[in-house]
């Protein structure tokens, strides 16, 4: 499993967990939890062995599965088959298999059946055709058809490849000597395989670390809770499950209130009688030690917990425009042989609220991404209305150089500002002092989120493309997008799986993909949010 000793983690030159120590054994469901940037997904990468820390020492015993925030299969052109069965090495034995299947297929001769006859043996050594079911049960669950399994992975969704990815690392079993290690699982999975999910993890036998921001996950998987406090640097262990652990730390906190407040009190009373004393010559010594006493006492208490800062997000004061600013006709997209968008028309209103909906891989992220420039429609147009001044926020954040550092990244998307303008922007995002040099490719998918946004505060966009644009967020980062959602006077065209942004966007429209039907909003499209 996995014994931590005395590790310090750092970023650059912040200090981000200092001389943790703990283990993870077999039965172990422990839920990491923390505000965006607090360390979640470094020390998930520790973990993991893909980077070391600064001191003491991670020993890992059994296998590992790790899925990374921003984790993309490294071959684009392997089938998402082939892709769920390479974590048990079965892929190159599956690859040989069809290759003697094709060979025997055009040539039917004993060569040929003797060298398909070997490649079924060494496939069936490793587990076959029982192997290949259960992938493609896994892959079902978390919402990957039949249909997709012999598609390459490189023509998949944004939302479908993490689904892979997930699916990789379950069907590689990791029993119980081995170690799940899951950051924000549940990001583009749908209701039925957000159940599915919560019942694998519940069954699973080994080690299991988890980041999410999904409550219910936590509260129906975890055992443990590891709570990061970046105000202290350190980790707090909760053996408990996340409901005994959330009713603890609220009655910590009242504890702690109760204990500073009788401290300060009773320090006040021995200051207020020494003072009196000590002018006194037979009582000054007596009085000096009463301050003294006092002291230790106020000195003994732990340091008041400050109130965790929370982004001041808000969303661009859009430019005018003229009444329909957006809009689309006959959009057509494939890639290579697979249809994804055909003959969409869409009309973008001054101020308008439009949901995309579907399910994963029916053209959610690809419309976006036609609508705003970053990829060119193989039929039809894109209408650009009077005084239109676009605003992208891209599922993966592709809008980042994660080479450049957070402060060159808002520098590139708001030329005109000052540097100084732009550290003032970045403070409200809670990028403050070295945090505005670090390289966009090192923060968490929380932070890169705020940083997205951030760039667009002063785009003047009077229209928002937003995909997904809660996801990664802590609660009250969450709240602080959702609110600016809810003020912001411009148009907005979002993909979202969060009934809460929905809750915030308040909808008159709705286009269903793939069919590109185009309706009024009502309360009958809100179930299929979850679904989406």
């Amino acid at each position: 499993m996995i014994t931590v000793r005395g590790a310090d983690l750092r970023v650059g030159a912040r200090l981000l967990l200092s001389g943790v120590s703990f283990h993870v054994a077999p039965g172990d469901r422990i839920g990491l939890v923390g505000r965006n940037g607090a360390g979640k997904s470094t020390l998930l990468d520790t973990l993991a062995g893909l980077r070391g820390p600064a001191a003491g020492t991670v020993t890992r015993t059994g296998s590992v599965g790790h899925l990374a925030q921003d984790s993309r299969a490294a071959d684009p052109s392997v089938t998402v088959t082939h892709r769920i069965l390479s974590a048990r090495g079965l892929d190159r034995a599956a690859r040989r298999l069809a290759e003697a299947a094709r060979r025997l297929g055009e040539a039917p001769d004993a060569r040929a059946l003797a060298a398909y006859d070997a490649a079924e043996t060494a496939f069936e050594a490793g587990g076959g055709y029982a192997a290949e079911a259960e992938a493609a049960r896994v892959a079902a669950g978390l919402g990957l058809p039949r249909a997709l399994m012999d598609r390459p992975v490189g023509r998949l969704s944004g939302g479908q490849k993490r689904r892979v990815e997930l699916a990789r690392i379950l069907f590689a079993g990791h029993g119980r000597d081995g170690t799940l290690l899951l950051d924000e699982p549940t990001n583009h999975l749908d209701a039925d395989s957000i159940r599915w999910l919560r019942g694998h993890l519940a069954a699973h036998r080994g080690g299991l670390v988890l980041v999410s921001h999904d409550v219910r996950l936590l509260a129906d998987t975890v055992n443990r809770v590891f709570h990061l406090d970046p105000q202290r640097a350190s980790l707090d262990v909760h053996n408990t499950g996340w409901e005994a652990h959330l009713a603890q730390r609220e009655a910590d906190g009242r504890r702690r209130v109760r204990e500073r407040a009788n401290a300060e009190r009773k320090a006040a009373a021995l200051h207020a009688q020494a003072d009196r004393m000590k002018s006194r010559v037979a009582t000054a010594t007596t009085a000096r030690s009463m301050a003294r006493r006092a002291d230790r006492m106020l000195a003994g208490l732990a340091p008041a917990r400050r109130t965790e800062r929370v982004a001041r997000i808000r969303l661009p004061e859009p430019a005018p425009c003229g009444r329909t600013p957006l809009g689309a006709v006959s959009l057509t997209k494939a890639y290579g042989e697979r249809p994804v968008l055909d003959g969409v028309d869409l009309a973008v209103d001054r101020g308008g609220r439009l949901v995309v909906l579907g399910l994963n891989g029916a053209g959610k992220t690809t419309l976006l991404r036609l609508l705003a420039g970053q990829e060119a429609p193989d039929a039809g147009r894109v209408v650009r209305g009077h005084g239109l001044r676009l605003g992208y926020f891209a599922q993966e954040h592709e809008t980042l150089d994660p080479e450049r550092t957070v402060r060159e990244n808002l520098a590139a998307a708001a030329p005109h500002l000052t540097d100084g303008e732009v550290r003032a922007v970045l403070g409200a995002f809670l990028f403050r002092g070295d945090d505005a040099d670090k390289p966009a490719g090192v923060l968490s998918g929380g932070e890169k989120t705020r940083l997205a946004l951030a760039a667009l505060v002063h785009s003047g966009a009077n229209v928002l493309l937003l995909d997904e644009p809660t996801n990664h967020l802590d609660p009250a980062s969450r709240d602080e997008v959702l609110a600016a959602v809810g003020t912001y006077p411009g148009a907005i065209v979002m993909v979202t799986h969060d009934e809460g942004a929905l809750d915030a966007l308040r909808p008159e429209r709705v286009l269903l993909l793939p069919d590109a039907d185009e309706d009024l909003w009502s309360a009958e499209y809100r179930e299929l949010v979850a679904l989406a």
